[in-house]
């Protein structure tokens, strides 16, 4: 099985690489420098610095790669408007294009649970392209992690130095599934030829239940040894950031992003990442499937034992 992993050199796409490495799976890793390409967990992977803007540069990576499964790991990094359209919907477009042109079978989406709700532009970027993905001569499949340990873990440090862990209002307004990036890429693999996902478009979480804000502090105290403080920000403070600094955005990107910023804590501050009951309109823990056996519980161990 000959496989194209494009956002190698990101977190999820490095675990993706060293899975389908381990099964044995002739993996051409598409990174964006020179400097990515000598990453030491991307040993064994045929590497190409690609310019994911450039459509004919695609075409000619994938080209010579010629894979039978494209798998992409891109996001933008701001999740601002422009970073958005030019990374989640414009450079998947052109990886899309370039999969038809060198007949991969099967293209593999990483995208996220929050489209559900879209209000942010990054999440209808990343919409815009799965429906591109939908109506494309191409076996497809799009796979919607919740949260990330990675992203649920800026606290750690605060813990392990006495300071308060900081919460958006009582700390229990949003839940989610952490799963970690080895388990996620565990679950990407899966899905490499396999017809039964073919068409699908799978939320996953790592294993339950889900959590609060509120629990993950009270579980980094009672693993540090340390008796919990607490600190709360209302999420308010954000959207009203976001309002302010909108009345600039006419005038200049710098505002205009800096807004979006402000949306996007707001949004993170107030929704949670399980799958979303279109009826109710209601998050619902049961309905968001659970996978892999890493917990967050193990990963916050590591991290306060290690000093990382």
């Amino acid at each position: 099985m000959r496989v194209a992993v494009a956002g190698a050199s990101g977190t999820i796409g490095l675990a993706v690489v060293r899975e389908c490495m381990a099964r044995g799976y002739a993996v051409t890793a598409l990174v964006r420098t020179e400097a990515a390409e000598k990453l030491p967990e991307l040993e064994g992977a045929e590497t190409r610095v690609v310019d994911l803007s450039d459509p004919a540069a695609v075409v000619l990576a994938l080209g010579e790669a010629k894979p039978a499964s494209v798998i992409s790991c891109i996001a933008s990094r701001s999740g601002s408007p422009k970073d958005a359209k030019a990374v989640d919907l414009d450079a998947n477009l052109n990886l899309l294009a370039a999969a038809g042109a060198c007949d991969a079978e099967h293209f593999i989406l990483l995208s996220a649970i929050c489209v559900q709700r879209p209000r942010l532009a990054f999440q209808r970027a990343k919409l815009a392209f799965e429906a591109a993905l939908a109506k494309a001569d191409i076996a497809h499949t799009i796979i919607r992690p919740t949260a990330f340990f990675k992203s649920l873990s800026g606290q750690v440090a605060r813990v392990r130095d006495g300071k308060p862990f900081l919460l958006f209002g009582d700390g229990k307004l949003t839940r989610c599934k952490p799963i970690s990036d080895a388990d996620l890429a565990r679950f990407i693999v899966d899905s490499v030829g396999n017809a039964e996902r073919y068409g699908k478009v799978l939320p996953i979480g790592g294993p339950g239940p889900a959590i609060s804000l509120r629990e993950q502090g009270e579980m980094l105290f009672e693993l540090a040894g340390k008796p919990p403080r607490f600190r709360s920000i209302s999420p308010r403070l954000f959207m009203a950031a976001s309002r302010v600094l909108s009345l600039g955005a006419p005038f200049s990107k710098w505002f205009a992003e800096k807004a979006e910023y402000a949306r996007i804590a707001h949004y993170y501050a107030t929704q949670s990442m399980l799958v979303l009951d279109e009826e109710t309109g209601e998050y619902d823990a049961d309905a968001t499937p659970e996978y892999g056996e890493d917990t967050l519980r193990d990963h916050y161990r590591a991290m306060l034992a290690t000093g990382s």
